[in-house]
């Protein structure tokens, strides 16, 4: 088995809450996930990114870890994790889970010692410090909440949470933690996990004497806590402690990540293997995710041609739990032959680029966003928390118009498995509605349908695996400014594949010298291109 295994198979995110319920609580867990392994081997996934199942109190759906050595009772048991291991391993799947190590959840051990006063051991497991004049220690606005400190009564001082109140930061300046950490990553090693995606890793380090941002009020200041100095201490550290001698693999999730400082993460293989960057999923915000702009072809290759240069392997995703969905998103939904073919073209544009596929559940069936209509119906804190702040300043409206298109509840309602109640995710009432159109979009009907998304998406991935040249060739832009053609060449020696694909809802002729064989195409007709049309040709 190669080194880097993870070069060369597919990655299926699970966002186990919503995938399947076994036992009719209305909760997905392992055990349902154990029922559609078969699925997955047969789309041709080769490795499962299994998204928090630790125990938790759920402040943050699973983001909020309790206990990182206990399962949450919700979803199963260790017994139930182990047996998804073995099976996953027996149908050569691998298995990544999250690591949250940039915070835990306040119910965690250490931290309700850390509470208890300035004396205690645990005290320096978190980031404790003294206000300013009756305020918070410095100006720093949380992703999640105005001020990123809350108050502690009982010992006197505030505690540093980047996200919600219920999500404290730990103190990775103190060895002991890291030890901590480390002796726990080697023990989901030793039980067969095959590495991590890691949670916002990039914030691990903070700035010394965490001085206050530039401005008024409380202010966002990822230039004192994304990629400091000392995190690339920590990265290597963990990589000599946990992962050499082992054939793992980790992703981070390393938000703020620049084409410029993104090397110095992955560059030499001593700190991560891959890196989620962002700059897709911004691209169609305004001055932040809740203003929605239009999707920009042209700004679109700009940043892929950025990153397929910056870096030699790329990670290759439209979705995760965190964004909406892809087709509701990039691609149309205006009518079911455009939802199918847009999701075909979206898929033939990303994952033959260089890098590893990253598919987010649902995403292979043409899932779309919820229309959703009332705030009960909402479950993310995010969006709760930006509804409430846009209520108190009259911009109810705006907020919904953000929600429903960049929410992230829309990734996360359940799977659709069938046209039965609740789409066969559930016997019982859904933790979140099921999304209406599950009647028409659903695994069952796409696999007896040779034509549809899923159908496509098993094609695609079968031919990413059989061509060299879209496994491990090189990449080049070509039409880079052609306003509606995303095309692009991959080669491996005289091996030469072409991929175009037509992003926009009107026609577009097909450049005269793509020429060769076709190895996959939908929507071209005597030289013509439809909307959402692509081809992919081998040119040797």
């Amino acid at each position: 088995m190669s080194e880097q295994w993870w070069k060369e198979r597919a990655f299926y995110q699970i966002y186990p809450r919503s995938f399947q319920d076994s036992n009719g609580d209305g909760i997905g867990d392992i055990p349902g996930i154990l029922s559609r392994l078969d699925y997955l081997k047969w789309l041709g996934i080769g490795a499962v990114w299994l998204c928090p199942v630790y125990d938790s109190p759920n402040a943050d759906m699973g983001y909020d870890i309790r206990d990182y050595e206990k399962i949450m009772s919700e979803f199963g048991t260790l017994e139930d994790f182990d047996r998804l291991v073995e099976e996953l391993h027996r149908r050569d799947i691998k298995l990544i889970m999250d690591l949250v190590v940039n915070h835990s959840s306040d119910e965690h051990a250490w931290f309700v010692e850390s509470r208890k006063g300035r004396d205690n051991p645990y005290r320096d497991y978190y980031i404790w410090r003294d206000g300013k004049g009756g305020k918070e220690p410095n100006n720093w606005a949380s992703f999640f909440t105005p001020s990123a400190w809350s108050y502690d009564e009982h010992s006197g001082q505030w505690y540093l949470h980047l996200f919600s109140e219920k999500q404290p930061d730990l103190n990775w300046e103190n060895p002991k933690l890291r030890e901590e950490v480390y002796a726990m990553i080697n023990r989901w090693l030793d039980r067969g996990v095959d590495g991590f995606r890691m949670d916002v890793i990039s914030a691990l380090a903070k700035a010394p004497g965490l001085p206050d941002g530039k401005g008024e009020g409380y202010v966002f200041t990822p230039e004192y806590f994304a990629f400091q100095p000392r995190l690339h201490d920590y990265l290597r550290e963990m990589r000599r402690r946990c992962f050499d001698g082992r054939q793992c693999m980790c992703v981070g999730e390393t938000t703020f990540v620049t084409t410029q400082n993104a090397n110095s993460v992955v560059g030499d293989g001593r700190e991560l293997d891959l890196l989620f960057h962002f700059d897709f999923m911004d691209m169609d915000g305004q001055d932040g995710k809740w203003n929605v702009i239009p999707f920009d072809l042209r700004k679109f290759k700009e940043i892929l041609v950025r990153w397929q240069e910056a870096i030699d392997w790329n990670t290759l995703f439209w979705g995760n739990h965190d964004q909406p969905r892809v087709v509701s998103r990039f691609g149309s939904t205006a009518t079911e032959a455009l939802r199918v073919q847009s999701a075909k073209m979206l898929a033939t544009a990303m994952y033959l680029l260089r890098g590893t596929p990253f598919l987010y559940q649902g995403e292979e069936i043409g899932m779309t966003n919820f229309p959703f209509t009332s705030e009960q119906e909402l479950r993310d804190v995010e969006s709760l928390n930006l509804l409430a702040q846009a209520r108190k300043e009259g911009r109810e409206a705006w907020a919904w118009n953000g929600i429903l298109h960049k929410g992230r509840d829309n990734a996360r309602t359940p799977m659709q498995w069938e046209d039965a109640p609740q789409a066969g995710f559930t016997t019982g009432q859904p933790w979140i509605a099921v999304n209406p159109n599950y009647h028409d979009i659903n695994v069952r009907k796409a696999q007896a349908d040779p034509d549809s998304i899923l159908c496509f998406y098993r094609e695609l991935l079968a031919l990413r695996q059989r061509e060299e040249a879209l496994l491990r060739g090189a990449f080049r832009l070509l039409l880079p400014e052609h306003p509606q053609l995303l095309a692009y060449e991959r080669t491996l020696g005289s091996d030469r594949v072409i991929v175009c694909c037509n992003f926009s809802s009107t026609p577009a002729a097909l450049p005269p010298e793509f020429t060769g064989k076709s190895l996959l195409r939908s929507g071209i007709h005597d030289g013509h291109m439809e909307p959402y049309g692509f081809t992919v040709l081998a040119d040797k």
